[in-house]
C-alpha cells in the first residue's frame, strides 16, 4: 500500500494487493488476506472464459498496469523533486 494511506497498491482500495499493508493484518510481512496471497486463481486461473468475461478481465487488467504506471512515474518524479 503506497504511503500507507488506504488506497491499495493501485489506489483501488483496501485489501486490493498482497496483504503486506496494514490493511491486511499482515503488518508488511506478505502474511495478510488480500487478492494477493495466493489463494485464487489469478487472471486467468480458469479454464473458459466467454468473450465478454475475458474482454472484460482484460480491460481491468489494462486500468491497473496503467494505475501501476502511474504511481512509478510519480514517485520518480518526487524522487528527482528531492536530489
Amino acid at each position: 500500500m503506497p504511503k500507507l494511506d488506504g488506497t491499495g497498491p493501485s489506489g483501488q482500495g483496501p485489501k486490493t494487493g498482497k496483504g503486506m499493508g496494514n490493511c491486511g493484518g499482515g503488518r508488511g510481512l506478505g502474511w495478510g488476506r488480500g487478492y494477493g496471497c495466493g489463494c485464487g486463481g489469478g487472471l486467468f486461473g480458469r479454464m473458459f472464459y466467454t468473450k465478454e468475461e475475458r474482454d472484460e478481465l482484460l480491460k481491468d487488467r489494462e486500468a491497473v498496469l496503467e494505475n501501476e504506471l502511474k504511481a512509478v512515474k510519480e514517485e520518480l518524479a518526487e524522487r528527482k523533486g528531492q536530489k
